[in-house]
């Protein structure tokens, strides 16, 4: 099994959008490294739901529910991909990206290291550590 972040821009599409819907295909990746992290994602992974921009902050558990397929929005048929994931549920507490950097022990987390990313693997104990961190 494999961890994973995706992030979204909340008044693009937020958790609450996914929670509405259950499930929904995750596409419109245009970025290399990001869409080979898509093509590793397998059925039941979990995925940390990362609200971008003002809010920054992990809110929400969700799960791979699609292995990588061509992506529909892909015009020009350049190997993009999407996959499906579905909401599992909310974070109690939401983890802000500055807690994250007050926690030593995720001081390598991609999230830090390559923020630009929307779509990004997660260590195990770094997944772990997180959901601690929503419990208070």
């Amino acid at each position: 099994m494999n961890y994973w972040l995706v992030k979204s821009e909340p008044g693009s599409y937020s958790w609450d959008d996914l929670k509405q819907k259950n499930e929904e295909v995750w596409d419109g990746v245009r970025n290399y490294q990001a869409r080979n992290f898509l093509k590793e994602m397998k059925l039941k992974d979990p995925v940390l739901f990362y609200h971008s921009g003002k809010d920054k902050a992990i809110v929400g558990i969700a799960e791979v529910t699609q292995e990588a397929f061509p992506d529909p929005k892909d015009q020009d048929a350049k190997d993009w991909v999407a996959v499906k994931i579905r909401s599992e549920r909310d974070l109690k507490v939401p983890v802000t990206l500055d807690k994250i950097k007050q926690e030593d022990s995720l001081s390598e987390m991609l999230l830090l290291k390559q923020s630009r990313l929307s779509v990004m693997s997660v260590a195990k104990e770094d997944f772990e550590t997180i959901l601690k961190l929503s419990e208070s």
